[in-house]
């Protein structure tokens, strides 16, 4: 049988059973509609973190104390394995790639100024925040790194606290406030960040030097955090393979044993598969087969050889998968549309993945066409035209 004729077959015998090829369809636009969707609202947020990573610095790490692990499965958040002070200062002489440490502790506290307060992270840090965070100021100045060597009593403002307050930004520089309980002056007053929208507000803080928080306000050495700036993004690995053997070795790791410790860059996309559109379309193909046993049986008897007989019902779940296909490329083109008009999501919808999700509608038909197909060419004629 010439394959044009298979073609006209498998396409007469779709248009024959509308509802049922619809129903078919019907899976696969719902799968590709969603790959497309969730693609589109996965690269619109990695858009949205992309800016907001360029606002922190690109060659910012991250390296964060590591949870023990007992017998009982893991410890709870106060039993991580320690970062402290020294670990920081460690660092510093990690090698070229590391351009910039800068070490974090920090503690919810009451911030008092006259008859006012407000409670907020106060963060004991050094004075690169602003060059490794990339924060400016609105009013003021920073400390300096002498004020941190000299424990002075002297702090920076995020800008939400004077809000909080409920003074003027600039009425507050030079004025004291109390923090914990202790006289702090205030020196300035940062420049607004913008909420980071579940990450926490990186507004609502009070800066002060890492010395004065470790033997005054905290009395204690450990730390959250330390943000370490590469040199350059080329430096990236190699700054983290730097922090890696570094503290391994401040920590005496023995080889073998993991890291207590985690190294990340501020920086996923979820897929939906189209795996139950296409088992709807085995078993709707499976169905098929064994409706028309008796039409199969009669083109065996005529001529059809089993190689005919797979390739028409190949055609068929193809063609049914490309249709769906088509049709979800719209579908999800239109939810993704939707999504940004109605629910405030960033979404973007890329060429890519458009034709990502066509041609795997298109492998999903072949893929689950395979087994209905090859038993519709493995059927007796004789027992098919038998079949009632």
């Amino acid at each position: 049988m010439l394959l044009g004729e298979t073609i006209g077959v498998a396409l007469g015998a779709l248009r024959a059973n509308k509802l049922r090829s619809f129903l078919t369809m019907l899976g696969v636009v719902i799968g590709v509609g969603a790959v497309i969707a969730v693609v589109a609202l996965g690269r619109g947020a990695q858009e949205s973190v992309n800016a907001r990573i360029s606002a922190l610095g690109t060659t910012l790490l991250t390296v964060q104390p590591g949870q023990i692990f007992a017998p009982g499965g893991v410890s709870s958040g106060n039993d991580r394995a320690p970062m402290i002070v020294a670990d920081a200062k460690a660092l510093d002489s990690a090698g070229p790639a590391v351009a910039a440490v800068e070490p974090e502790m920090q503690k919810q506290l009451q911030v008092q100024y006259l008859n006012t307060n407000t409670n907020t992270t106060v963060l004991g840090t050094t004075a690169n925040y602003l060059d490794v965070r990339k924060y400016t100021m609105a009013y003021g100045k920073m400390f300096t790194a002498g004020d941190d060597r000299g424990s002075r009593s002297v702090a920076v403002l995020g800008a939400a606290i004077p809000d909080n307050l409920g003074v003027p930004a600039a009425t507050l520089v030079g004025q004291n406030v109390r923090i914990g309980g202790f006289l702090f002056q205030v020196l300035g007053v940062l420049a607004s960040k913008g909420n980071s929208g579940g990450f926490g507000n990186p507004d609502d803080q009070v800066l002060i030097p890492l010395t004065t928080a470790q033997f005054r306000v905290f009395g204690s050495d450990r730390l959250r955090q330390i943000g370490v700036l590469a040199e350059t993004e080329a430096e990236i690995p190699n700054a983290m393979a730097a922090i890696q053997r570094t503290l391994r070795r401040v920590h005496r790791l023995r080889v073998g044993v993991p890291d207590d410790f985690h190294t990340f860059l501020l920086s996923g996309i979820a897929a939906v598969s189209l795996l139950v559109g296409g088992i709807g379309i085995m078993n709707i193909m499976l169905v098929s087969v064994t409706e028309r046993t008796r039409e199969i049986g009669v083109r065996k008897a005529l001529g059809a050889t089993p190689k005919n007989i797979l390739l028409q019902f190949l055609i068929e779940a193809v063609v049914l998968c490309l249709l769906g296909g088509v049709g979800g490329i719209v579908f999800g083109w239109l939810g993704a549309i939707a999504l940004a008009k109605f629910g405030n999501f960033n979404t973007s919808v890329a060429p890519s993945s458009i034709l990502l999700a066509f041609f795997f509608s298109g492998f999903v038909g072949i893929l689950f066409g395979v087994w209905p197909a090859r038993r519709a060419a493995a059927l007796d004629p004789i027992q098919s035209l038998r079949y009632e």
